[in-house]
Parts: C-alpha cells; sequence; structure tokens
C-alpha cells in the first residue's frame, strides 16, 4: 500500500480502535482480520498505543496496521518507528501536515469544511478524513461537498454507526467510513473477540 486511495479501498469500514492494554492489540486485530477487516486504526489516546502498533505490525502482517489521533508531528515520526503503514489526523496543522509528509507513509488528514478540504488539496492530498462526520452534517455534507470538489475521496468518521453507514458508502466521494463500534470497549475489556469477529463480518459485507 502506496497511497491513502488505497487504503480506503482495503475494506468498507476502518476499524477506529482505543486499547488500554497492549496485549489486547494482537487477538483484536486477529478477530477484525477473520471477520474480513483488512486495516487498522490504532488511535494515540493511550501510553501503550506505540506497543500496540509494534506488536499487530509483527504478528499480524495480513492486516495493515495505521496510527490514528495523530495530533503532533512527533506523533508522526514514534508511528512510523514503531512499525505503521498509514497515519490519520484529527485535523490539519502546517506542523502535523509536515511531520507526516516527512515519514514518506500514507495519511489521511482530516477536514471537516469545505475550505480546510481545499487547503489540503493545494498541498497534493486529495484523499482526506471527514470528522467529525455526524457533527459537521453527516452524508448531506460530503454529498454536497463532492459538487466543488469532485477530486476528493473521503473517509468519514465521528459517530457513524453500522446503520449510518451504508448513507455514506453510497456516495461517490467516499471509499469507505471510520468506526468505533466494531471494537466495543466492553467487548475488549472481557477479550470477547468472537463478539468483535462478528461485528468484523457485518461490516466488512457492507456494500459501497
Amino acid at each position: 500500500m502506496t497511497t491513502g486511495r488505497e487504503l480506503l479501498d482495503l475494506s468498507p469500514v476502518l476499524p477506529v480502535v482505543v486499547l488500554d492494554r497492549a496485549e489486547d492489540a494482537v487477538p483484536v486485530a486477529e478477530a477484525l482480520l477473520a471477520g474480513g477487516i483488512r486495516a487498522i486504526e490504532l488511535t494515540l489516546r493511550t501510553p501503550v498505543a506505540l506497543d500496540a502498533i509494534t506488536r499487530v505490525a509483527s504478528a499480524v502482517p495480513d492486516i495493515v496496521v495505521g496510527a490514528g489521533t495523530v495530533t503532533r508531528p512527533e506523533h508522526a515520526r514514534q508511528a512510523a518507528d514503531a512499525g505503521a503503514a498509514f497515519l490519520v489526523t484529527p485535523g490539519a496543522t502546517d506542523s502535523v501536515l509536515d511531520g507526516a509528509f516527512a515519514t514518506g507513509l500514507p495519511f489521511l488528514p482530516g477536514a471537516a469544511t469545505v475550505s480546510e478540504a481545499m487547503r489540503l488539496a493545494e498541498r497534493g492530498l486529495d484523499t482526506l478524513k471527514f470528522f467529525p462526520a455526524e457533527a459537521s452534517g453527516g452524508a448531506p455534507a460530503l454529498s454536497a461537498i463532492a459538487g466543488p470538489l469532485p477530486g476528493l475521496r473521503f473517509c468519514p468518521t465521528g459517530g457513524i454507526t453500522v446503520a449510518s453507514a451504508p448513507r455514506y458508502l453510497a456516495l461517490p466521494n467516499v471509499g469507505c467510513v471510520g468506526g468505533t463500534w466494531l471494537t466495543p470497549k466492553d467487548a475488549v475489556a472481557a477479550r470477547d473477540y468472537a463478539r468483535i469477529e462478528a461485528l468484523a463480518k457485518e461490516a466488512s459485507a457492507l456494500e459501497r
């Protein structure tokens, strides 16, 4: 995988995963992969995130592991050094963009408005994260953006569920959606990997 567009093509849903225990990383990734999901975004929201990325990159090579919640330039380098294959940012400051570009990894920079999307396009980026999706107008907003900016493709994330995902996936400028529902906090805490696999199977069957 060398581009953001290839990332969006891997699965209809990109799981957005928060882990409190590094030892959960490999079995969670294996459960998602068994359910047909081919990529995982491990967010840098907990102290174990970088360790979790390294574990998945080493032990589950058939799933593409990336780092989410990249909010500082040093996050980008740390994630790359940990073995991340892609990066995801919630927003896009100049310093974060420069840090992400410096890694050479594909990345999805966050945008919530037309102006932000245009600014990212000016930096040569055509594959973006639309965040927070539901709070920023949802599928109707992305549909409207497609008119003036037809060359951009999005992974909307934020408040999306298995029920609302099809509305986004039906849009021509959406490649996949990001979702936290595949790895519920209680399921991860209970190590209920069968439930995670079942949720992954349901998500991987979504049409786009």
